[in-house]
């Protein structure tokens, strides 16, 4: 195959294909209808002209049978009043006339017939583009369900173009969720640590904060000395053996002496400024 013929063939298949993605089955099917019905126009208009040219030789038939019968009446009355030449000269002009008649009888005859034929073709034809009127609205019906169906099933899936915009969108909106949700979690910790500052004026949480720290380390000290008694390392407080992990040790209560009462009553009525 020559390169010539190569190119013709590829441009021949893209074009084929370019013209089956443009090409719309109920705009094809309309398009035909449409000749259609021109055709049946046509095949009407040709009855009516070869109805109309029967007619105007049915009237020239009837024209010459008139003149032919005044004629003949003419002949007659030649006769009778002794004039044989003139009852002569009106029969010949009345035989050049029945020859026209019989001519134009023929010619209406073939008229008559020509006319039933296209009165035939006609109904024919009528009954064809009626068929394919059904034909087309079913199968325009069907295709425009088969589309809708196709576009539903494309849109459930995910695979059609809209549906997968959509569903980018989507992505992009849980992925930026995502984003803002994990840089406000992040901010929350560095805030509770003290990495960055609160500017919104309360300044108590960074002493909570280091209370809650300086809390946190006694009890992983008491842990730590708890461990060390269980292993036979050392001795653990009895705080932290009693509590356990992770409780505040309790504080032992120191006795208090109790206050004496005033040996002189006198002295608890003292004014102030006055000496002891």
């Amino acid at each position: 195959m020559s390169v010539m013929k190569r190119l013709s063939l590829i441009f021949r298949s893209k074009a084929n294909n370019a013209l089956d993605k443009m090409e719309d089955p109920r705009e094809t099917l309309d398009y035909s209808y449409q000749r259609q019905l021109e055709l049946l126009q046509k095949v009407r208009r040709g009855v009516a002209d070869v109805a109309t040219s029967r007619k105007r030789v049915e009237l020239q038939i009837n024209q010459l049978e008139a003149q032919s019968r005044k004629l003949e009446e003419q002949g007659r009355k030649a006769l009778g009043v002794g004039r044989e030449d003139l009852a002569r000269e009106a029969l010949t002009r009345r035989s050049s006339l029945q020859t026209q008649i019989a001519d134009l009888r023929v010619q209406h005859d073939n008229l008559q017939a020509e006319e039933e034929k296209l009165t035939t073709a006609s109904h024919r034809l009528q009954a064809k583009v009626d068929a394919f009127r059904t034909r087309k609205e079913t199968i325009k019906a069907t295709y425009t369900a088969a589309e809708a169906q196709t576009r539903i099933n494309e849109a459930f899936s995910g695979i059609s173009e809209e549906m997968g915009d959509v569903g980018l969108a989507i992505q992009r909106a849980e992925d930026k969720t995502a984003a803002m949700q994990a840089r406000a979690g992040a901010i929350d910790e560095l805030l509770a640590s003290g990495a960055l500052d609160d500017f919104s004026g309360q300044r108590g949480d960074d002493i909570q904060a280091e209370l809650d720290r300086m809390g946190g380390g006694h009890d992983v000290e008491l842990e730590i000395a708890r461990m060390k008694a269980e292993l036979g390392q050392g001795p653990a407080p009895q705080g932290a053996i009693e509590s356990g992990p992770g409780q505040p040790q309790q504080q032992p209560q120191q006795y208090q002496q109790p206050q004496q009462a005033p040996s002189n009553p006198t002295q608890q009525y003292r004014q102030p400024g006055e000496g002891l």
